[in-house]
């Protein structure tokens, strides 16, 4: 016998490597295996395995209730090798309502209170599945999931359940894994129920879609108030936020002129016991004044506490304190992170709505395929009893003469070309089905299977089928669980925190670029310099984009975006996402509902909606218009009609005005007119405008300004010549005229690209047709009369053509601009920006972005 090597005993691994390795597949194992629920079921493994044990062990909600301890042994000794406590507790859970909106499990003895009590031993305590909880597991023996082997490989368990209804959100669920963590709020079953229909008709359906006429926000099982709306829509939008949930507070007038607080209810998850101790807590030390008793009144029929004051206490006031110190108001953090095909996602309500209804579409679909299978296997047999009916007399024979069963079977098979299932069962079958009723009952069976079998088949061939199957099946389970909204939303009324007030004020930048990118910084961001300092990069660009609207303002005015369709868009400063200095922002299509083919060719920004401001519109055909600023207070979220336009025309530029300026209109063919403001009378929001300037045969309106004799008037062509022109050099006239020559045109200068009011210490970007882009200072270009050609701005190749201008601040004027912002009041007097400076235009013959 040969002696083999002796193995080393000693291995020597690189330490780091090994606990990075062993580190890495604990947390994973954590985040798949334990912490964080499937966004199919809504269940983490101890769930499931509970709720499948249970069901294995036939506790279904129509029998009667086992001791709690017997299906903790079950779960721990056949799927759950952990401590009892931890499988306990979190059977626990899924029977206190005041945990899970909608209890998974049905419990018997003491399952613990709002008060923190603990739930007693389990060897006392018994329980079984509640009603609801046997949907998530129904259809779980048709083949509609997959299973795995358990810690031991001796049995199997559900990789995930069939849920029946989208148990996900309307459970909840909380979690701590290693880097991250999941706080899911519970929903109302019939309102997720229809959001599910919803997207299931409407796959484009829009979250916001979904907010205002499905899910309206979270539904907590202790009720309580939600105030606001603007953290739900967030967390629903990028699937994290924080809401503000307050307890339902009664003021009481008692007959002795003294007042009590009445609370009913509390926000969720909030201890009742700690929360009376720190409000006595805070009577006690002073810190809140005015208490002369509190008690618990709560019983089997309801919560209710009294807070009783003394008589020159103000009641308002003293709850406004109690909500700011105590837990009567809370703030519940959302973090929807869920499984999803075994890799951790934070998700959106849409997309948990998706996931869900696909899971759906593969649970119909396996179960399907399955009652398929059987029903063609039960046809099979049937067909051959058919044939054995048909030679009954021959099949007797045959049978009678057999010295065995399987020369039988054979004689069956080779004879009438049956199966050997199909002999089995022949030999099977009793003499009693030999009676005619008993011929005709396989008969109709055979017949209702193959009518069976086609529907079936028709389902698994059809999409829209198994969604309709799906319909029914939910709206069967809301019409049977469905109840009553528990949480209220509160969007007014004295007890209301607007969702701005939930904002702090502060001084912002808005920036908007030449290809639509949008962001906004706080005005801090920026370092406060003085002249000739370096300065900060203030926005990330490409080479081909440039910053072509800048505004200073606040989070809580209100900015109006202009198409070039003529519709105007609105949002709040704190609506505007907020990005780094060096981030480009996002496009703005996706923070308006603008077209792909319309674009933003003006923001206004408006601290107050004033009848003394006015809007004045022009648009490529000569048209003008003036409304009152007070006229786009309501703006819906899909936008407004700012102007009605002809179908060949379009919005080139909206100003802001005090009613007592100068507008200029130039146009293509190198004439501008000049009027004050009050040759246009105010008109509705809706009203197409009068003319303008009249336009001569073949040419368009290119820009329209505001101009006063401090400024010039700066014109570019085509072919990149360009000029100022002093604004004293262009005379006042009436409304409507067709204007007077601001440029000598000819073959060698080309058509008017732009003509804009400057006053000298400006930038302009030139950009031409194949994209090239150029600045340059407005000092550095030739002031010379009306009636001239302009000097050469830029070379242009063969064929090549201006494009567009746009006016932007000079790096030193921007950089005085957010010092400014940094240094001023949040509190600006309405409207504050200067609209001959801050407005920007863009040219509605610019190209499409």
């Amino acid at each position: 016998m040969v002696d083999q090597p002796e193995r080393p005993r000693v291995q020597e691994v690189n330490i780091s490597q090994e606990m990075r390795t062993s580190f890495l597949d604990y947390a994973m194992s954590v985040i798949v295996a334990r912490a964080l629920p499937d966004v199919r079921d809504g269940l983490k493994p101890v769930h499931r395995r509970i709720l499948y044990a249970m069901h294995d062990l036939g506790m279904h909600a129509d029998k009667a209730y086992k001791k709690s301890a017997r299906i903790v042994g079950e779960v721990i000794g056949k799927y759950h090798p952990h401590g009892d406590s931890a499988v306990y507790d979190t059977m626990v859970r899924m029977a206190q309502d005041f945990n899970y909106r909608y209890m998974l499990v049905d419990g018997h003895g003491n399952f613990g209170s709002v008060d923190g009590d603990a739930a007693a031993a389990m060897r006392y305590t018994e329980a079984r599945m509640s009603k609801i909880s046997m949907e998530i597991l129904r259809d779980i023996n048709k083949d509609t999931i997959d299973y795995n082997d358990n810690y031991d490989g001796t049995e199997k368990e559900p990789i995930v359940l069939p849920a029946k209804f989208p148990n996900l959100l309307v459970n909840g669920g909380s979690g701590i894994a290693v880097g991250m963590a999941t706080n899911i709020p519970p929903h109302q079953l019939g309102e997720v129920i229809d959001a599910v229909l919803a997207v299931s008709k409407d796959p484009e359906i829009t979250i916001q879609d979904l907010m205002e006429n499905y899910i309206y926000g979270p539904d907590f099982p202790t009720s309580g108030k939600i105030l606001g709306l603007s953290g739900i829509r967030k967390a629903y939008e990028t699937g994290k936020g924080s809401i503000t949930v307050r307890a339902k507070v009664d003021i009481e007038e008692q007959a002795n002129g003294k007042a009590r607080l009445i609370v009913t209810e509390l926000p969720y998850q909030v201890n009742k016991a700690r929360l009376v101790e720190k409000i006595a807590e805070l009577a006690r030390d002073k810190k809140i004044d005015g208490i002369t008793d509190l008690r618990d009144e709560s019983d089997r029929n309801g919560m209710r506490v009294v807070i009783e004051l003394r008589r020159d206490a103000n009641p308002n006031v003293l709850l406004n304190n109690l909500y700011k110190m105590t837990a009567l108001q809370s703030t519940f953090g959302i973090n929807m992170l869920a499984l999803v095909k075994g890799h951790p996602r934070v998700l959106n309500l849409k997309q948990c709505l998706e996931y869900y209804l696909e899971h759906q579409k593969e649970v119909i679909k396996r179960r399907t395929a399955y009652e398929l299978r059987k029903a063609e296997a039960r046809a099979h047999i049937l067909e051959g009893l058919r044939v054995a009916l048909d030679h009954l007399d021959e099949v007797i024979t045959l049978i009678r003469e057999s010295q065995t069963t399987e020369i039988a079977r054979t004689g069956l098979m080779e004879r009438f070309g049956l199966s050997e299932k199909q002999a089995q069962a022949i030999l099977d079958m009793r003499l009693q089905r030999l009676t005619g009723l008993e011929r005709e009952k396989i008969e109709d069976e055979y017949q209702d299977l193959v009518k069976l079998i086609a529907e079936l088949k028709a389902i698994l061939a059809d999409d829209e089928k198994v969604l309709e199957i799906i319909r029914e099946e939910l709206l069967d389970i809301k019409e049977r669980y469905n109840d009553e909204r528990r949480t209220e939303i509160v969007l007014g009324g004295s007890d209301f925190i607007e969702d701005e007030d939930l904002i702090p004020e502060e001084t912002i930048i808005v920036t908007l670029t030449h290809q639509g990118y949008v962001k906004r910084l706080p005005a801090s961001t920026y370092r406060s310099q003085r002249r000739g300092g370096r300065g900060v990069q203030g926005m990330g660009t490409h080479e081909e984009d440039f910053v072509e609207h800048l505004l200073s303002t606040s989070t809580h005015n209100t900015l109006l975006f202009f198409s070039n369709k003529g519709k105007v868009y609105k949002a709040k400063g704190y609506e505007v996402p907020e990005f780094s200095r060096t981030a480009k922002g996002i496009p703005i299509i996706n923070m308006l509902n603008i077209e792909r083919d319309e674009w933003i060719n003006a923001v206004i920004a408006v601290e107050d909606f004033v009848d003394d401001w006015y809007l004045v519109f022009t648009t490529k055909n000569g048209i003008t218009k003036r409304t009152t600023l007070s006229q786009f207070a309501n703006i819906r979220k899909g936008g407004l009609i700012a102007l009605g336009l002809r179908e060949d025309d379009e919005l080139i530029s909206v100003r802001l005005t005090d009613g007592a300026k100068d507008i200029m209109i130039g146009t293509q063919n190198g004439y501008l007119i000049r009027f004050n403001e009050d040759q246009i009378r105010a008109m509705g929001r809706t009203a197409a405008g009068v003319k303008g300037i009249s336009l001569r045969e073949d040419d368009k309106v290119v820009s329209m300004e505001i101009l006063d004799d401090s400024l010039q008037v700066l014109t570019v062509t085509s072919k990149g010549y360009g000029k100022r022109t002093a604004a004293t050099d262009y005379r006042i006239t009436n409304r409507g005229g067709k204007g007077i020559i601001t440029c000598n045109l000819t073959d060698k200068n080309g058509q008017v690209v732009a003509t804009k009011a400057v006053n000298g210490e400006e930038d302009i970007m030139i950009i031409t047709a194949s994209g090239v882009l150029i600045r340059m200072p407005v000092e550095s270009i030739s002031e010379t009369g009306r009636n001239t050609q302009g000097v050469r701005l830029i070379r242009l190749g063969d064929g090549e053509e201006v494009a567009t201008v746009a006016r932007v601040e000079s790096e030193k004027e921007e950089e005085e601009m957010i010092e400014e912002a940094v240094e001023q009041s949040s509190a600006a007097e309405a409207p504050s920006e200067d609209p001959e400076v801050e407005q920007d235009s863009a040219e509605g013959e610019s190209d499409e972005e």
